[in-house]
């Protein structure tokens, strides 16, 4: 079946089969490796990207699924004049360690802040809890994240 999806601004018409999940289109067909495979079964978040704004795992999401639709992911985030507020809240606050989960976060946050622009540390913790960390005590992301919604939220 032939899909149409815009992703991260450009249109991409391709031939695809019904059963490709939207990562392995992401990855595999488009070649935007920033969106992550982790688990496979929702539970982690490395694959979190934006359907139509909204924060979606890609892993759980057939490509067909998304036809007609915008798809936003790491790669689509940073602007010509540097990165997003959220990116750059991750730099400054280092709120990330070995990296892998650290697309899905950037997501998710994203879409929290979208959503909500000036979030408690509560509600930073509850729009990030589909996404999991291995490596830190998740204290540096949440500061990552108030440092974004004080310096430009999700832009």
């Amino acid at each position: 079946m032939r899909v149409e999806i815009t992703v991260n601004g450009q249109p991409h018409s391709r031939e695809i089969e019904p059963r490709l999940l939207l990562v392995h289109f992401l990855r595999d067909t488009l070649s935007l490796t920033g969106t992550h495979i982790g688990c496979d079964t929702s539970s982690c978040g490395a694959c979190t990207v934006l359907l139509d704004g909204v924060a979606i795992k890609s892993c759980t999401v057939l490509a067909a699924q998304a036809d007609g639709c915008a798809v936003t992911t790491i790669e689509g985030l940073a602007g010509e004049d540097g990165l997003s507020p959220v990116q750059e809240g991750f730099r400054q606050c280092h709120g990330l360690q070995c990296g892998f989960c650290t697309p899905g976060m950037v997501m998710a946050a994203t879409a929290l802040l979208a959503e909500r622009p000036d979030p408690t540390e509560q509600e930073i913790r509850n729009g990030l809890k589909g996404n999991m960390c291995r490596c830190t005590g998740y204290q540096m992301i949440v500061e990552s994240v108030q440092w974004a919604a004080a310096n430009g939220g999700a832009r």
